[in-house]
């Protein structure tokens, strides 16, 4: 068996590598979150009068094919898994394993996020974004953990995923 060479970067790495870029952020520290409603109840020490804020939930999917999809929606977005399948052309959708997870995006349960492309591109995961994301001015994320939230300017966020050499596909629904 091959031995994977490949180390997962890590919330600091990335942070870090935000900042090399020049990709600004605003970083907010909170208890660790799982759910969207965890998340609604620290969102209001986050919120900014006047911003139109994309909040976000992620879906780490596997297809029958075992493709790896992360799928990042408006957080109060209903979600059919075989309709979403049949829209993308990845038919039989399920949630991938905590392990997947862990080795495809390097993250927990709980801490997925867009950001975590950063590891998401080597492994071959898919991404596809809420469209509604594009009217957004600012996008909340996890930085590879649950206990942090970055707030980033959409087009800072499309910059991160051009650097990372990831093919964003939008969602419309």
């Amino acid at each position: 068996m091959a031995e994977d060479t490949h180390t997962a970067v890590t919330a600091e790495g990335l942070l870090a590598q935000l900042k090399a870029w020049g990709l600004p952020y605003m970083l907010h520290h909170h208890v660790p979150l799982r759910t969207v409603e965890e998340a609604k109840s620290v969102e209001a020490s986050m919120a900014v009068p006047g911003q139109k804020a994309f909040r976000t939930k992620n879906l780490f999917l596997r297809d029958r094919k075992k493709r790896g999809y992360l799928i990042t929606l408006e957080q109060d977005r209903a979600v059919d898994l075989k309709a979403l399948g049949a829209q993308i052309g990845a038919p039989g959708l399920s949630f991938g394993s905590p392990e997947r997870l862990k080795e495809a995006l390097g993250v927990a349960p709980g801490a997925v996020s867009a950001l975590a492309m950063i590891n998401g591109v080597e492994a071959g995961v898919t991404f596809l974004m809420d469209a509604a994301a594009q009217e957004a001015d600012v996008i909340y994320m996890h930085p590879l953990v649950n206990d942090q939230t970055v707030a980033m300017r959409r087009e800072d966020v499309l910059a991160f995923m051009e650097r990372i050499g990831c093919d964003l596909r939008w969602l419309s629904f």
